[in-house]
């Protein structure tokens, strides 16, 4: 075979591929669209109030990466509805009412306090593995179903005080799971 031939042969190979990831990611969405509820929108207002600076906060906003949003049934099981899935730049701020993340280039993800059941450190959500105690995780219920959100602050000290506090947002959450 020629060296055409085969460089043709590997191309195909990679996008046909790359066409079975979309084709099963685009399923893995529509199957959860058909079972998972809809988040909770961000209250009206707040994103601009949080982009001013004129928030009533419990602790400083954190800089750093939303990673993810996946099922409680596993750190693998990434939420394919909507944008939610996807990595982005974003700003967490800590509310009494909730806890914002405010993603560059994507949709704001809001966890009213009712609905957190508990924060913790993990080293890893949906393939992105950081380390140890590398990324904040809450977890969250909307109707019944259980999230957990990762979060990798540019600095690793903000875990400390967002950990407890996040806790402290819903007198029934569990300090583990």
């Amino acid at each position: 075979m020629t060296r055409l031939v085969l460089t043709l042969l590997t191309l195909a190979v990679i996008l046909l591929f790359a066409l079975l990831m979309w084709w099963g990611y685009r399923g893995r969405a529509r199957r959860q669209a058909a079972q998972l509820p809809a988040f909770p929108p961000v209250p009206d207002g707040l994103l601009a109030k949080a982009r001013a600076g004129e928030l009533e906060a419990l602790l400083p906003p954190s800089t750093g990466v939303y990673a993810s949003t996946v099922t409680e049934a596993s750190w693998q099981d990434r939420v394919a509805v909507g944008d939610v899935g996807f990595r982005a730049n974003a700003t967490a701020h800590l509310l009494p009412d909730g806890v914002l993340f405010d993603r560059e280039g994507a949709t704001a993800v809001w966890i009213p306090a009712a609905a957190v059941r508990t924060a913790r450190t993990e080293a890893g959500i949906a393939g992105k593995v950081m380390g140890r105690d590398g990324l904040l995780v809450v977890r969250w219920d909307v109707d019944g179903h259980g999230f957990d959100t990762g979060f990798r602050a540019d600095d690793k000290d903000d875990y400390d005080r967002w950990v407890p506090a996040v806790r402290a947002l819903n007198p029934e959450v569990k300090t583990g799971e």
